[in-house]
């Protein structure tokens, strides 16, 4: 993401996380919605319980991203993968 713009309050987006999906956790991409911004960092809350990096619950269903992460990209966006899934 190196050199494209920031992400803006309201984008729709993708985070690649821990999160419950049918019932089970699983690791990988969980669309969201930028709820908060900084200089640094992007705020996606999201509609189902995601996990911290250290593996806690997240109570609000909100996760933090640096703009320049490669766990982060716009929603719809295809992106080439290596054999983690990123």
């Amino acid at each position: 993401m190196a050199g494209s713009k920031k992400f803006a309050v309201g984008e729709q987006v993708e985070v690649f996380c821990d999160h419950l999906q049918d019932g089970q956790r699983v690791n990988g991409w969980l669309a969201g919605k930028v709820v908060q911004v900084d200089l640094r960092m992007a705020a996606v809350q999201f509609e189902t319980d995601v996990f911290s990096s250290n593996g806690w619950l997240v109570p609000n269903r909100m996760l933090w991203s640096a703009h320049g992460s490669r766990n982060i990209r716009r929603a719809g966006v295809e992106v080439e993968t290596d054999s983690t899934g990123k």
